[in-house]
């Protein structure tokens, strides 16, 4: 029987700007993540998804804040727990976080045995240098970096490297979840089919046991994930299986989306590139309505005015008025408006 390692109802956070404007740039999120499965998220430049992120650690330092609803990590709301029980109890043991831009998150002055220890003198003070150094090496070498990384500064690491020292710092504890920030922005393909790579050893080793991984490139997902979530200004738009997504998908903002990104998988027919016009609502102020529906080739009067609740449909969640035969119809009238024709 599945269990939710991790439980996230109804959470808003907001930033909060210096004319005291609150930007909710996670509105009312809610989704599960079982154990032992893998969750891609992804959206445009400013949908929410690092926002979500830092919210799902508890990373709430101004001008980030949090407003309402819950957050379930092995069954613990980490919302009612201190700061220092949030550290000693949660943070890298039951879950860990690889920020954007991870290969800048180094202390360039200090060697990466040293990131090691200092983790170690928190969670397990009991263990001598020796001791680090060996549960450090043993676990470099089973995740295919050399021992050599530990005594080397950053700066004489590689990017694609550093990233993957990052990834294997931040998991030495072996959290359930590791929620894994744009992991392969700024790398070449070669670095990035390395750092993905890890991540499935680190699932397949049980060093970590289920894996959130955020993106804006859609189509990687499809080889790391089991399901996608795709975020629009702060809210959940659709999620259904990585197939679904890729291949079939449904609300109108995740066809958009898929249609303006260039997609090597097989199976792609009359895949065109095309921009979305426009672009995201000012969240100080968001629209009574649909927040894509400005963007949108199918949106009504209803849509802009009316309230949009989130639909189930074919084991997916999607958040339009429209059911799925009158998208699907409005899909296959568009010939050659980028989509993608379901398998």
């Amino acid at each position: 029987m599945s269990t939710n390692i991790l439980e996230v109802k109804g959470l808003k956070t907001y930033y909060r700007t210096r004319l005291k404007e609150n930007v909710y740039a996670v509105d009312g999120v809610d989704f599960v993540l079982e154990d032992g499965k893998t969750l891609g998220i992804a959206g445009e430049s400013g949908s929410g998804k690092s926002t979500l992120a830092l919210s799902l650690m508890g990373f709430y330092f101004p001008p980030l804040h949090y407003k309402s609803g819950s957050i379930h990590i092995n069954g613990t709301d980490i919302m009612k727990l201190s700061k220092n029980q949030l550290r000693s109890q949660i943070l890298g043991r039951e879950i860990a976080y690889i920020p954007q831009a991870a290969m800048n998150a180094l202390n360039p002055t200090l060697k990466i045995i040293r990131f090691i220890e200092d983790i170690m003198k928190v969670h397990k003070p009991e263990l001598s240098k020796k001791q680090v150094w060996d549960m450090a090496a043993e676990r470099f070498q089973t995740l295919n970096l050399s021992t050599k990384v530990l005594t080397s500064y950053p700066n004489e690491l590689s990017g694609g490297m550093k990233q993957r020292t990052v990834i294997a710092i931040s998991t030495i504890l072996n959290p359930k979840v590791l929620i894994a920030d744009e992991p392969t922005s700024a790398l070449d393909v070669t670095s990035q089919k390395a750092v993905i790579k890890l991540m499935k050893d680190l699932l397949d080793k049980q060093f970590i046991r289920s894996l959130v991984f955020i993106t804006h490139e859609l189509p990687l997902l499809y080889h790391v994930t089991d399901e996608i979530v795709v975020m629009y200004a702060g809210e959940i738009v659709e999620r259904g299986t990585a197939h679904q997504m890729i291949f079939d998908p449904i609300h109108p903002y995740t066809k958009k989306l898929m249609g303006s990104i260039i997609v090597p998988e097989e199976g792609m027919k009359g895949h065109k590139l095309e921009a979305i016009p426009g672009a995201p609502p000012n969240l100080k102020k968001v629209p009574p309505g649909c927040r894509f529906a400005d963007r949108c080739s199918y949106a009504t009067k209803d849509c802009k005015e009316g309230k949009v609740e989130s639909r189930t449909a074919e084991g997916r969640l999607y958040r339009c008025i429209f059911d799925t035969q009158t998208l699907r119809e409005w899909y296959r009238k568009e010939q050659g408006d980028g989509g993608v024709v379901a398998q």
